[in-house]
């Protein structure tokens, strides 16, 4: 399974049952946390996803509603008796406030907590199963978004044809990577015989709170699924200049110029109490496009 589940869809204040921005993503037994803003441990809880199985949690900037949350997170997995490693990516001022919270209240984490400062675009994570890279996004302060990316093997194995070729099950795995199989005789099985083509790996994009800039399609070109932050209306253009954000149509632009398959909308300004209209506004540029709403999770 890879599916985006939407946390918190709000921008800085709470408001009409909406939360700050916060995301779950998971990735068969991964869980990614992207940003944890206030109320994200009840978010969890409400909306039945495995803090446990968050390993890598990932804050976009230093701005309030994107990572109030954290200390709190962070301590409850210690008092739930969490012991593996936790790798946490963020612009580099948050390890020295994690520690500050920690030694104010004399707290030891029962974990390893392992700070990766987010310093400049680049891959971040690379596992055999996925990979996530950061990029600069266009915000008041140093800001990021973050790619996940699914890694599929180069082949998928056809086993009739395997056991019919006599090859070992022991084999199977080389045959998946794309080797081919030499039996005893000699006799040289080739990989295409007993393999076919593997469906690329899927992707997901977000792109954090960011004002429109034509540069950042580039960056999450022909990704699954992109999540771009729509502060506000086209009709508050002016306003979302000004404060280093971006609307639902400047939103579906990028979406558009990027290829990608699916637009997700988020970050919405509690002065909207209904969001009907981003997604009118959206679609008539880029039609496959949904709203960010909590509790949804966005198969890809």
């Amino acid at each position: 399974m890879f599916g985006l589940t939407i946390l918190g869809n709000n921008s800085a204040i709470p408001a009409y049952d909406r939360h700050p921005t916060s995301q779950a993503v998971t990735l068969n037994e991964q869980v990614f946390l992207l940003d944890c803003g206030e109320g994200t441990q009840m978010q969890l809880t409400r909306y039945k996803v495995r803090r446990s199985r968050i390993n890598y949690i990932f804050i976009s900037h230093l701005h309030g509603d994107h990572y109030f949350g954290l200390i709190g997170l962070l301590t409850s997995m210690g008092l739930l008796g969490r012991e593996n490693d936790l790798h946490l990516f963020a612009p580099a001022p948050l390890e020295h406030i994690i520690q500050l919270q920690l030694n104010a209240a004399d707290t030891k984490l029962p974990y390893t907590l392992r700070f990766h400062a987010l310093t400049e675009d680049a891959i971040i994570a690379d596992t055999d199963k996925f990979s996530i890279e950061c990029f600069k996004v266009f915000h008041r302060i140093e800001c990021y978004g973050f790619i996940i990316r699914e890694k599929k093997r180069l082949r998928k194995l056809d086993r009739n044809k395997a056991i019919e070729q006599d090859i070992p099950a022991s084999y199977f795995e080389k045959l998946k990577d794309g080797e081919d199989y030499i039996k005893p005789d000699g006799t040289v099985v080739k990989n295409e015989s007993v393999t076919n083509p593997n469906v690329p790996g899927k992707s997901y994009a977000f792109a954090a709170d960011t004002m429109y800039k034509e540069s950042i399609a580039e960056k999450v070109k022909d990704v699954t699924l992109l999540y771009h932050e729509a502060t506000y209306l086209k009709i508050h253009s002016e306003r979302a200049t000004d404060r280093f954000h971006s609307t639902a149509e400047q939103a579906a632009m990028i979406a558009k110029s990027a290829g990608v398959q699916k637009l997700v909308l988020g970050h919405f300004s509690s002065k909207y109490e209904k969001l009907d209209e981003f997604l009118t506004e959206a679609r008539e540029i880029f039609s496959n496009t949904d709203l960010a709403l909590e509790g949804v999770t966005y198969l890809l």
